[in-house]
């Protein structure tokens, strides 16, 4: 019985091993192949662990992740400082808002010239490749032909779980800001890219991190990434129509 289990644990941690050399050969194939820009773009639910997965995924293939630093080069670009961006940021601002504001004097960027600012950054970004986004409506933005475009989703209890561990909120608390930013991104989404960002048909990859760890949802984005990467090869040599002779 010993040496049955001793088999079965040896031809597990062969296999283990196996698709952790396919990860890395796929990560260092994709760096090869990328004559094309390719990027990630990663949209999330609150509680999700969008970041965590965002670096896990950089890391594998040694691009660069931008979240908050989104803002960082969006701010640089309209010479504020990045805390006055933050109020604006996959928040939809009010008309009655931006008139209290205006009246009280107060800095502020209005949210039009943000995301008009921001969507500038995010082409420049994936014009360039090699870059892991996260939110700002970042898969509806991107090409979708160099884009893996992945949605990030869990069921709600869990992600309170998250959140009540992460900001340590009580429950009630990290409850309220599940709810109230969901509600924020979905309206940011749908005002200014006019989609639903929890419609799946958007989405390359939708993955549901109360199913698995961090890295493991890196590995999943990686392999997909690939698998969309030899696509685009496979279709760039195929010989257009245009090129065949014509049939007599």
């Amino acid at each position: 019985m010993s040496l049955i289990s001793d088999r079965v644990s040896e031809a597990l941690v062969r296999a283990a091993g196996h698709h952790d050399a396919a990860i890395h050969r796929s990560a260092s194939e994709i760096a090869a192949r990328d004559s094309r820009p390719f990027a990630v773009a990663i949209s999330r639910e609150t509680g999700t662990r969008g970041p965590a997965v965002a670096r896990a995924v950089a890391g594998r293939l040694g691009w660069q992740v931008y979240d908050h630093e989104l803002l960082e080069l969006v701010a640089r670009e309209l010479h504020v400082g990045v805390e006055l961006l933050e109020n604006v940021d996959e928040h939809h601002i009010t008309w009655l808002q931006e008139c209290v504001e205006a009246f009280a004097a107060v800095p502020a960027v209005r949210e039009q010239k943000y995301v008009r600012r921001m969507i500038e950054v995010m082409l420049t970004l994936a014009a360039r490749g090699r870059c892991v986004i996260v939110g700002r409506g970042s898969p509806f933005v991107l090409p979708p032909a160099t884009t893996l475009r992945v949605r990030l989703s869990a069921p709600r209890e869990d992600r309170i779980t998250v959140i009540a561990d992460e900001l340590k909120l009580s429950r009630y608390d990290a409850a309220r800001h599940v709810d109230r930013t969901d509600r924020e991104r979905k309206q940011f989404v749908r005002l200014h890219f006019l989609h639903d960002p929890a419609d799946p048909h958007h989405y390359d990859l939708s993955v549901n991190t109360s199913q698995f760890a961090v890295d493991d949802c890196a590995s999943l984005i990686v392999d997909a990434l690939y698998q969309k990467s030899c696509s685009a090869v496979k279709s760039e040599t195929r010989v257009p129509l245009s090129a065949l002779p014509a049939m007599a």
